[in-house]
């Protein structure tokens, strides 16, 4: 049940629209990634923008002389093959190699998009998840219109190429990846993504301008210890799973919420409250600071709140 509950909280978060950005009126777009919308953010580093629509990710693209990474693939096959063409014109390289922030489908099911000799990079915590969870997520989605239906049909979890353990340091030629293991933040395979020299962090949904959608089985303590990994790096730019990129500003946003939320949840549980009178408390004092459109605050409280 416990795992059940997470998943369904995660989708959620996922398919929320940020009206904040789109208006209330505007009709919701398909879960497409946008063709033809590239963008340059570093010497090496390529981003096709979600444009804010749900289910899409921010696909990166990084592109060295002899090898080009891809991160992220987008919803289906379909999405799939439009990151493949957007790749074609920014890498004419020989070698492809993809790798995703984590395993839900809008990251990692539009794999069959890629070409055969698209080598899968993944660490044996993503190799465990997708054994343990299989295609439970995607069945899930595929249940919110017979369009997301239609995009996942006969989609399939890529096999592993290469498995790696905690780190793995890609060299693309002139530019090198550093593929890092995060723990379980907002899934047990989340994976992050630093480009060397280009200082481009690629966070995945650990650090984001929303905020963070923290699963049941997660800790501050490990989203903490996430954002101290990250700002260690230095980055200069920070491209997110979802949403508009940023600098190291959305790690101290983070951290913040982070520490406010442990001092004033522990505060109040000393005093007797309840997880519930935690929670209507706690988010009624962040509201302020933290707008909560997406309904994510309770996550954050509720893991300040279970902390010993």
């Amino acid at each position: 049940m416990r795992q059940t509950l997470t998943i369904a909280a995660l989708i959620a978060a996922a398919a929320a629209p940020s009206l904040a950005q789109r208006g209330p009126e505007a009709p919701a777009p398909g879960p497409l990634v946008r063709e033809n919308a590239t963008e340059k953010v570093s010497e090496h580093v390529y981003v096709i923008p979600d444009h804010n629509v749900g289910m899409v990710p921010n696909v990166g693209i990084i592109v060295g002389t002899r090898a080009t990474l891809v991160v992220d693939t987008g919803l289906g096959a379909r999405n799939g093959q439009t990151v493949m063409r957007e790749v074609q014109k920014v890498s004419r390289t020989p070698d492809l190699y993809l790798a995703v922030t984590h395993v839900h489908p809008e990251h990692d099911l539009g794999a069959g998009g890629f070409p055969a000799h698209t080598r899968m990079i993944r660490s044996k915590a993503q190799v465990q998840e997708i054994a343990d969870t299989g295609l439970e997520t995607a069945r899930r989605f595929s249940g919110f219109s017979p369009f997301h239906a239609e995009l996942l049909r006969g989609a399939e979890y890529r096999k592993a190429d290469l498995v790696f353990d905690r780190e793995h340091v890609l060299d693309l030629g002139g530019v090198r990846v550093r593929i890092l293991v995060m723990g379980n933040n907002h899934t047990p395979g989340d994976q992050a993504f630093f480009v060397e020299p280009d200082g481009v962090l690629f966070s995945g949904d650990i650090v984001m301008s929303a905020l963070p959608a923290i699963g049941e089985s997660s800790t501050l303590r490990q989203w903490l210890a996430s954002q101290e990994r990250f700002e260690a790096l230095q980055p200069r730019r920070i491209v997110p799973s979802h949403g508009p990129m940023g600098d190291a500003s959305l790690i101290a946003r983070y951290k913040a919420l982070f520490q406010t939320a442990r001092t004033r949840a522990a505060e109040l549980k000393a005093q007797g409250r309840s997880l519930e009178e935690t929670t209507s408390t706690l988010a009624a004092e962040l509201q302020a600071t933290y707008p909560d459109p997406r309904g994510r605050i309770a996550g954050t409280i509720r893991a300040a709140y279970n902390e010993r």
